[in-house]
């Protein structure tokens, strides 16, 4: 072998050399390692994680600043830290436990909303647009539309709420939850297209009439009140008037519940004649509907 063809290569450069393999580690913004405290520091404390320079977590970076640090981070202790900053000129990242336990609340949180599940949260702060609250330590709001009790909201600080999501953005921190919308699920499903309900009249519309339904809300269209034409529902109906009506139709989906009171007539009309006689033998008649409905269904 010819020793000027290949030049020398002292310990120093395999010393070298092994070093440089040692520590050619890819560290990436938003990776999550695992890592030993090694020392503690009045900024925060260092991290072993196997590079060049040990990692550093700042002390706002650390939940429970109130706790001193060797009883968060014991030396020798091993954690995962979320590294928030990459490598400097010396090769130290920095990590993050806080962001770390903030990322994690949010995976769960998706898994939550898409699973359509509900959250017992505490309520932390109010506004003029609602309350604040807390969700697996993440800040949150509902709106005061979407509150069971829309007046005097200072009363309900420290009180537990049970909410669904409406929206979880995790790229802009937006989670906004409802305390209604669950209220009104439940109230939907005591329901069941067929019965007969009590209902009060809460809007009048050209095309309708909208009846509270002890906490959730269906709509008497026009054409589902009279087999025969109705020229003036304000001749009919008032705001606050109780009203017995059927469900005619419950949409999951478009979380819609569609009412009627024309199967309720002996004949075209009869509810534009005798609104009160018609209502006062609702039960009987809603029952008529039904035998009938089941004879037309056996013949066919």
């Amino acid at each position: 072998m010819n020793s000027d063809s290949n030049p020398s290569f002292s310990m120093e450069d395999f010393a070298q050399a092994l070093e440089q393999g040692q520590y050619d580690y890819n560290f990436n913004r938003g990776q999550i390692i695992n890592g030993i405290v090694s020392q503690h520091d009045s900024k925060g404390a260092y991290v072993d994680i196997g590079g060049k320079s040990p990692a550093f977590i700042p002390l706002d970076e650390i939940p429970c600043q109130e706790t001193e640090l060797p009883e968060v981070l014991p030396l020798q202790e091993e954690f995962k830290f979320l590294i928030i900053k990459e490598q400097n000129a010396e090769g130290q990242v920095t990590v993050s436990l806080r962001q770390l336990q903030i990322k994690k609340a949010w995976e769960k949180v998706q898994d939550l909303a898409e699973t359509n599940q509900s959250v017992e949260v505490v309520v932390t702060g109010v506004n003029k647009g609602g309350v604040t609250v807390d969700v697996e330590g993440l800040r949150a709001f509902i709106p005061r539309s979407h509150l069971i009790q829309r007046d005097k909201l200072e009363s309900l600080v420290g009180q537990y709420l049970r909410a669904n999501f409406l929206q979880v953005e995790p790229n802009i921190n937006k989670l906004i939850l409802s305390q209604r919308q669950i209220a009104r699920n439940q109230a939907m499903s005591k329901l069941e297209a067929g019965s007969l309900v009590d209902g009060k009249v809460v809007k009048i519309e050209g095309y309708g009439v909208f009846v509270n339904l002890e906490g959730v809300t269906g709509l008497l269209h026009i054409r589902q009140i009279s087999n025969k034409r109705v020229d003036s529902l304000n001749a009919l109906f008032e705001i606050g008037k109780e009203i017995k009506v059927m469900i005619a139709e419950i949409d999951d989906v478009k979380n819609r519940i569609s009412l009627s009171t024309k199967v309720l007539e002996s004949y075209p009309g009869e509810i534009l004649d005798k609104f009160d006689e018609v209502m006062n033998t609702a039960e009987e008649r809603v029952e008529k509907a039904k035998k009938k409905l089941t004879e037309d269904s056996s013949s066919n």
